[in-house]
């Protein structure tokens, strides 16, 4: 064997992940920069690569004995999306003015959770709504629903995701970079970002002459959870493929209780079981590229599809009289549950020009949602024929294109949204109607270099979109009294056929400025967010909120103004970082609950207030030694509502303050484990006594997670299996995440887990 180095020429830091590319072997490096190559029989030609640096040759024969060290040199091509000249990707983040952070592949695997948002909530100002163990849904800086952006591969993902139990239907297994950007998004990304974007990014392409993948594999005690993972991806000279394959499988999840008290109803809870709570999850996606040195594009076709139980006395109180017996298994999916399908095709295609790059994002999706519920009547409805209550089947259409281009100082960027949807409704029971939406917008952006530590960044946009409700009548009779005393049976109408139309400018300035170790950064922006059918047309009950929810035709684009600024230190053994923000919304829309009652359910209406909106992150590290890091972090969003009904109110689902320490130790080698890594996590949540009615306060609480990761050379010392065995709330804590669907009825997050991971790559 003949081991060696890659470092960077100039800093001369240790590069993992360098891919070492000869006749019949291959090596890549791992974290240390190290790697190790079979002795060739004969003298041999290897080619050295990386992300951002200039690819590199040298020749190797069997009388090698010197350890090697390779330098390489930061690449003078074009990087990523950004015609920037040999800068690295930690450079330009600097030189952006927008408040972002970026998530790799090892912090993914470091800190994976149930779902993709649950792995992303150690993030400062990031938070999730979960919906069980198996959903959850974005909260950013606490704004979430439709206010955060979900892009994978250059196209908005969409679904159903202005349901309060409604997750995400991304594969987390298949993603490899996150960039999330905190606050008002909207100049780059449309409507719906208007309070920050979760954007997954596109994989890399694999090396030339490359075949590899990997296996995970995870088992949990808390809800029985067994899952496993494989991909596999391969390369020749400029065509490549991947392909990915999950499967996972979940019992209820246990609570830290063993009843539920919700209005004066007591639900026992068997075995600390929450009845109902399995799901199942299958998914698949395959890809194919093309990439040469002025081309590349790539085709992604993704299928995920689930099948997940609700707490079964969150779906109306009527189980209390169900037949079903809830406690027969712990893996059974009964009534109420939903079934999800969802298939997406993108195309991500760019075009390398003399002066300009060209990006094109294609997209279509198509989700389907059915939720399944007991048929019992409510009301004058009669009994209904089948469990099918709701079903939404919607269809995307998505076009992105925009061009990059550098003039001096200046590199511009001009683009166009577009978006068409399509959704219908079935089922027996309703609430939102079906209706089309269309969506378009284009824009401006210039970053422009004063001196080479002060950027300016700032930009235009214009969007129109069109909402279109389809008309809906009840299936069943309901009597109404006539304006002479009589009574008739009608089918009422609960949606009418209306064509709505909006339009906004939206804009944002900052200014960067890099002094040493330190970053400066200021950000104003204005976004927007058209208002979406729920909340223009619902007129039905909610009965996993035990309301009735009634829409607004008359509602305007919510409009926000934030500042944003930010200020980093980077110093040796220790970073610093302060992210405060101001925002104002002219015309917040939320669910206001009204005086008045329909068949003993509550109406909640759809209005709109003025709000303000403050807040931001901390965050600190210190490499107290070299096997020794402390982290901590702290974020807080103070919210108050300055018109409308619920003046001087905060607005739902506000986060308290929270903070987070974590100790992190390396103990090195022992035996077959390599790099072992031992952390801890102390996440405190202060009590949410600042509440709008008719939410109620939450208390606080202290919650341990303990971790150890190491790496295993169990078949490849060169691809080392990584093992990950995790301790989530370690004292089987009962507590009450305020951001939870499930708090709303007073059911506790998860008690005690123990995870034990297994990546194994090859």
């Amino acid at each position: 064997m003949i081991q060696g180095s890659v470092v960077d020429s100039i800093s001369l830091k240790p590069l993992s992940g360098v891919t070492i590319l000869g006749t019949d072997s291959y090596a890549v490096t791992n974290a240390l920069g190290e790697f190790q190559l079979k002795s060739p029989k004969n003298s041999q030609v290897f080619e050295v690569s990386h992300l951002g640096y200039a690819s590199a040759k040298f020749i190797l024969d069997s009388n090698q004995s010197a350890p090697l060290v390779i330098k390489l040199k930061l690449s003078s091509t074009a990087l990523d999306e950004v015609s920037v000249q040999g800068k690295t990707y930690k450079r330009l983040e600097k030189e952006s003015a927008t408040v972002s952070v970026s998530v790799d592949e090892e912090f993914l695997n470091a800190n994976r959770e149930n779902s993709l948002m649950q792995t992303l909530r150690k993030i400062p100002g990031v938070s999730t709504m979960t919906i069980g163990s198996g959903q959850s849904k974005p909260t950013i800086r606490g704004l979430g629903f439709n206010r955060v952006s979900v892009v994978q591969n250059g196209v908005k993902h969409e679904a159903q995701q202005w349901g309060s139990d409604h997750g995400l239907e991304i594969d987390q297994y298949d993603i490899q970079d996150i960039r999330i950007i905190k606050g008002p998004a909207s100049l780059m990304y449309g409507s719906d970002a208007i309070a920050g974007v979760v954007d997954i990014q596109p994989s890399k392409a694999p090396a030339m002459h490359s075949f590899g993948g990997e296996v995970n594999i995870l088992g949990e005690t808390n809800n029985d959870l067994l899952a496993v993972s494989a991909g596999v991806q391969g390369r020749k000279e400029k065509w490549y493929y991947r392909a990915r394959l999950t499967y996972r499988d979940y019992a209820d999840f246990k609570v830290p209780t063993d009843r539920i008290n919700y209005e004066n109803y007591v639900f026992d809870l068997h075995d600390n079981d929450l009845r109902n709570t399995a799901g199942r999850e299958a998914n698949g996606s395959f890809s194919f590229g093309y990439a040469s040195d002025n081309f590349r594009s790539e085709t992604f076709v993704s299928n995920v599809n689930a099948k997940n139980g609700f707490f079964a006395n969150a779906h109306g109180l009527e189980v209390r009289t169900s037949s079903i017996d809830y406690d027969a298994s712990n893996r059974d999916i009964d009534l109420p549950f939903h079934n999800v399908n969802h298939i997406k095709v993108t195309n991500n295609t760019t075009i390398n020009l003399e002066e300009h790059t060209l990006h094109f994002d294609l997209g279509y999706q198509n989700n389907q949602r059915e939720e399944h519920s007991e048929p019992v009547p409510h009301g004058y409805m009669p009994k209904p024929p089948n469990s099918r209550e709701r079903v939404f089947t919607k269809n995307t259409y998505s076009l992105n294109a925009k061009d990059i281009f550098q003039l001096e100082k200046h590199t511009l960027s001009a683009g166009i949204n577009t978006e068409l949807q399509n959704n219908n409704i079935g089922g027996w029971g309703f609430l939102i109607p079906a209706y089309d939406r269309y969506s378009a917008g284009t824009y401006v952006f210039d970053h422009f270099e004063l001196t080479e530590d002060l950027h300016v960044q700032g930009g235009l946009r214009f969007d129109a979109g069109r909402v279109a409700t389809k008309a809906h009548y009840d299936w069943y009779r309901s009597p109404r009294d006539n304006p002479d005393g009589s009574t008739s049976n009608v089918y009422l109408q609960r949606a009418e056929n209306r064509t709505l139309d909006f339009g906004s400018f939206s804009g944002s300035l900052g200014i960067s400025y890099i002094n040493g170790n330190t970053n400066y950064k200021l950000n104003a922006g204005k976004s927007f967010r058209m208002p979406l059918a729920h909340e223009l047309a619902s007129d039905g009950v909610n009965y996993h909120m035990y309301r009735y929810e009634r829409g607004n035709l008359n509602l305007d684009p919510e409009a926000s103004y934030q500042l944003d600024a930010e200020v980093t230190h980077t110093s040796g053994r220790f970073n610093f970082g302060v992210s405060p923000f101001l925002n104002y919304f002219e015309n917040y829309i939320y669910l206001n609950p009204t005086s008045n009652y329909f068949e003993t359910l509550q109406i909640y209406e759809y209005t709109q207030a003025e709000v303000f909106r403050t807040g931001g992150e901390l965050t600190a590290w210190m490499q107290v030694n070299q096997d020794f890091r402390l982290d901590a972090s702290a974020e807080y969003v103070y919210s108050r509502q300055t018109s409308g009904p619920k003046e001087g109110f905060t607005i739902p689902f506000s986060p308290p303050l929270i903070g987070m320490l974590s100790a992190s130790y390396t103990l090195g080698n022992w035996s077959l484990f390599k790099d072992v890594n031992l952390n801890a996590d102390l996440r405190v949540a202060a009590a949410q006594t600042d509440i709008v009615p008719p939410e109620e306060i939450t208390a606080g609480y202290q919650m341990l997670n303990l971790a150890v990761m190491s790496k295993l050379n169990l078949f490849n010392s060169q691809k080392p299996a990584l093992l990950r065995v995790k301790l989530n709330n370690v004292f089987n804590t009962a507590y009450y995440d305020h951001t939870s669907f499930y708090r709303l009825i007073d059911v506790p997050e998860a008690g005690r887990n123990l995870s034990v991971s297994l990546t194994l790559p090859f």
